[in-house]
């Protein structure tokens, strides 16, 4: 795996740190790869504080997600850079379509743990790319993009969300982002530093992506308190000050769009 794909041992470890101590995140699966791959994480990385937040973050898209889908009984589902992310079990399919998309090695990886059934695929591509989209349905979709965004420039990202706004009828999209200025202090100070990674990018305004034909329609919380809640006492502080308060907002954000139908 080159560096970036690497990063997706760290959400991996996040979760599986907090399904094993039994807060935030139900998630068997992560425990289960995380036993297996033993990927040999490192300093920052491997922080419990950095592990609940991550997962804490996956709880958050999981909420949303599963709210999307209920509205939305038709929609196919796009997970982008789903990495070992076990989301298919843990929200599950119902009647929808599900694809997990990642890097070809990625997707060979995952294909140790994962199986493919009528309703879920796993798709071996590069977003950046414009033709693995025909392979799905030119539907209504709900896109998850959890930990994709700060590897792709402006303009990859413009491009990809211009093709999903041509591709599909409506789009309800989900996506993480860093600050332009977390993106500067990234050089110095980030986990995805302690797997190779170097290069990360922000966006300090999303409404400038509304250029691409999707809507801006909203901020949501990485942090709900009712999650934060769930740590203990002396952990609920620190995390707060870490990853809670007004400096985390300084450096991460998690951004809605749209295309109606």
């Amino acid at each position: 795996m080159n560096n970036v794909n690497k990063t997706l041992y760290i959400p991996l470890y996040g979760k599986a740190y907090v399904s094993h101590r039994g807060i935030i995140l139900r998630d068997p699966t992560a425990e289960a790869i995380w036993a297996a791959e033993g990927f040999p994480l490192k300093g920052k990385s491997r922080s419990k504080w950095l592990a609940c937040y991550m997962g804490m973050r996956a709880a958050v898209f999981d909420r949303w997600l599963a709210q999307q889908m209920e509205a939305q009984p038709d929609a196919v589902i796009l997970h982008m850079g789903c990495g070992m992310d076990s989301r298919i079990h843990r929200v599950g399919t119902r009647r929808h379509r599900w694809f997990d998309i990642d890097f070809p090695d990625v997707i060979a990886q995952r294909k140790l743990h994962y199986e493919e059934s009528e309703n879920y695929q796993m798709l071996a591509a590069d977003v950046r790319d414009d033709g693995w989209l025909k392979a799905i349905p030119a539907e209504n979709a709900i896109v998850v993009m959890e930990g994709v965004s700060m590897y792709l420039r402006l303009k990859e990202l413009m491009d990809l969300l211009a093709r999903l706004r041509e591709h599909f009828e409506s789009v309800s999209l989900l996506m993480d982002c860093y600050t332009e200025f977390a993106a500067k202090a990234s050089r110095y100070k980030n986990p995805v530093n302690d797997v190779g990674v170097t290069q990360v990018y922000g966006l300090d305004e999303p409404k400038i992506l509304e250029a691409a034909g999707l809507h801006f329609s909203g901020e949501q919380d990485m942090t709900p308190r009712e999650m934060v809640a769930k740590l203990s006492g002396m952990e609920r502080v620190v995390f707060k000050k870490l990853y809670a308060g007004s400096i985390a907002r300084k450096m991460y954000r998690l951004y809605e769009f749209k295309k109606d139908a």
